[in-house]
């Protein structure tokens, strides 16, 4: 991906739906489909990410570190020695692919761009490390920010949020999600990163329960008036489960039926596990509610 064009030169947002593709390069994915559970797993990381781009999708995220609850914290050190050969691995082999790096630490996501990134998904919207607005401006790449009120594993992160910190609890879930999401916005231009840049993501599961990940399925177009693309993120979440009574590996059609609504209600990006299946979803999404004069 070009580093001098910003993402909203990069992707004609609005046009269509564009499908975010999850690789997850660690051992105790949620979803049962970490990475590094193998003896080859670079080149399962590199199998994988052939096999979305061949199924449609747009932008590839690698984590090295899981975010499901009561998940061990990861250091930097192991995050970077993770990432970063994954990120130069899948880079070499689809060098127009956008790679997006799944990371809140300035240090894990410095090293990702190096190898190859261009998109930093910071899951607690630059609150857990104030350094990656500074590194993402400087360095001129995307910003995905997520609104999170998840409890955090790692105590550091727990003392960085300090006060600010509200837990799972909202007396108006939209309108407070909306305000922080704001907050965040205000942070990374306040440090230099450019409007076009940057991407929004209400945070689906993260600090929500089944009710309020619902609500901000069904809702999630009132966060277009904060004027930036939207990331809708319910691929084989919780909230799917208690709907259906169903484990992680079987949430595909609760999945789909969640993504489509995403994409209805005004989600530009659409982040899955499920490659072939959701890009379909949401190219027949897109015919319904994308059409010409519509």
């Amino acid at each position: 991906m070009d580093p001098v064009k910003t993402l909203a030169e990069r992707f004609r947002w609005g046009s269509r739906t564009f499908v975010m593709g999850i690789l997850n390069v660690t051992p105790d994915s949620f979803s049962g489909d970490g990475l590094m559970l193998g003896g080859d797993w670079l080149g399962a990381v590199v199998e994988q990410a052939r096999r979305f781009a061949a199924d449609g999708a747009d932008i590839l995220d690698l984590g090295g570190e899981s975010t499901r609850p009561g998940a061990a914290p990861v250091s930097a050190a192991d995050e970077i020695r993770r990432v970063a050969p994954a990120i130069g691995a899948v880079a070499k082999a689809l060098p127009d692919m956008p790679i997006s790096v799944d990371t809140w630490k300035s240090g894990v996501a410095a090293a990702a761009l190096d190898a190859g990134a261009s998109i930093v998904n910071d899951v607690w919207a630059l609150r857990a490390d104030p350094a990656l607005a500074v590194l993402v401006a400087k360095r001129g790449c995307g910003l995905v920010l997520m609104h999170n009120r998840l409890t955090p594993a790692d105590p550091e992160v727990k003392a960085r949020l300090g006060a600010r910190f509200k837990g799972s609890v909202y007396g108006d879930l939209i309108g407070e999600v909306k305000a922080e999401l704001g907050e965040a916005v205000a942070a990374a231009l306040s440090a230099g990163v450019a409007r076009g840049n940057i991407v929004l993501d209400p945070g689906i599961g993260f600090g929500k329960n089944r009710e309020q990940s619902l609500e901000l399925i069904d809702r999630i177009g009132a966060f277009k008036e904060l004027g930036f693309p939207l990331l809708s993120g319910p691929s084989r979440k919780s909230f799917i489960g208690y709907t259906l009574d169903l484990p992680a590996e079987e949430r595909v059609e609760g999945t789909a039926a969640s993504v489509a609504l995403s994409i209805a209600r005004g989600a530009d990006i659409v982040r899955v596990h499920d490659v072939r299946v959701m890009a379909r979803v949401a190219r027949m999404t897109d015919a319904i509610v994308r059409r010409s004069g519509a």
